[in-house]
């Protein structure tokens, strides 16, 4: 692992180290089911890409009534809206363009639905831009 990439990881989570688990369960299902991934941190957000941004990992900068004190949030891309109860938030910000977070409050929480919809994700970010990608969704 890139020592750099890791001490960014790190210092994105200095406030909230209760936090770090869940993300490392976050980022090794994802580096262990896709394939290429980049990771990249920033102020707001650690962004998974393979060449465009699929799937991201933050912390909840408001906290919606019920979430737990402790936890993250996964947010993928898809070109459709996603009706399940695990997503806590889902925004259209641009025309069939929809991102969708899920809370995770335990390792857990990175489950097989999770992954399928972050598996989409990644497939639909490979799409973005070429004529004829849109499926009609």
């Amino acid at each position: 692992m890139d020592d750099a990439l890791e001490l960014d990881i790190l210092r994105y989570f200095e406030a909230n180290q209760e936090a770090y688990p869940l993300y490392k369960a976050l980022e090794q299902a994802i580096l262990t089911q896709l394939s290429p991934v980049e990771r990249k941190v920033s102020k707001t957000q650690i962004s998974f890409s393979c060449g465009k941004i699929f799937a991201m990992a933050s912390l909840p900068v408001r906290r919606a009534k019920g979430w737990p004190k402790i936890c993250i949030l996964a947010s993928f891309g898809l070109e459709h809206r996603v009706d399940h109860p695990r997503i806590a938030v889902a925004v259209e910000p641009y025309p069939n363009r929809w991102t969708h977070h899920v809370v995770i409050a335990q390792p857990e929480d990175v489950d097989d639905a999770l992954m399928a919809w972050i598996r989409e994700a990644h497939s639909f970010s490979m799409t973005k831009g070429r004529s004829g990608s849109r499926s009609g969704k």
